[in-house]
């Protein structure tokens, strides 16, 4: 029985998705980087993601099937996504609790245009019935959460990666990991990492890399 990821109904999702966000999130980069050379300096988080608008900001598929495979190694019965946009890394992760046997996959999204597309593509790739989408600021729709979470995952906004990972930190179950979508040369993901890495966190962590960058982090027991 192949895996969901390669299942004709979630691949061709996938695929789509994957072709989208190519030339979107390539177009929202150039918006930016323009916009940053018109005023000479970095753009702060808000400013940058006003910016890139409604662009997916995708990860890329062999990053998305990392993510399956964590999940699936870590036999993640409850997973919390940080960050859905068009839902293409959420189809991954839920494609791995359908092959694990079920369980759940709660997801945030500030914007609710692309709330509404995550879902639609969710329905559409078979997997809807896994995911729960909280719609709104992470840090307030987060405070819910099941006793014990197996497996978070961070790909929203950059600056919010430390407060996310410490509000969800009392519900992470012994052994549970924690991935992180990196970026170049980003000091709020630069100082992720370097919280991650310090002895104090309660992490071993790894930079992995893939696309921009990727950080794993297991929580020790």
């Amino acid at each position: 029985m192949p895996a969901t990821i390669d299942a004709p109904q979630v691949s061709q999702v996938l695929d789509r998705l994957h072709a989208q966000a190519e030339t979107e999130d390539e177009q929202a980069k150039q918006r930016v980087l323009a916009r940053e050379a018109e005023v000479g300096e970095r753009l702060g988080p808000p400013q940058r993601y006003e910016l890139y608008g409604d662009a997916p900001l995708s990860i890329t598929p062999e990053v998305g099937r990392l993510y399956y495979l964590l999940a699936t190694a870590r036999r993640a019965g409850s997973i919390v996504e940080f960050g859905a946009s068009h839902g293409i890394s959420t189809i991954y992760l839920a494609a791995a609790l359908r092959d694990l046997g079920g369980g759940s996959l709660i997801t945030t999204e500030i914007l609710p245009q692309k709330a509404e597309w995550a879902a639609e593509n969710l329905n559409n790739a078979g997997l809807a019935d896994l995911v729960e989408i909280r719609i709104g600021d992470a840090l307030a729709t987060l405070h819910e959460l099941p006793p014990q979470v197996d497996l978070l995952v961070l790909d929203g906004r950059n600056d919010q990666y430390v407060p996310v990972l410490e509000l969800v930190r009392d519900r992470l179950s012994p052994g549970a990991l924690v991935i992180a979508d990196l970026g170049k040369d980003d000091p709020d993901l630069q100082a992720f990492q370097q919280h991650v890495h310090d002895s104090a966190s309660g992490l071993d962590s790894m930079s992995l890399p893939l696309d921009a960058g990727i950080e794993v982090s297991v929580l020790r027991s």
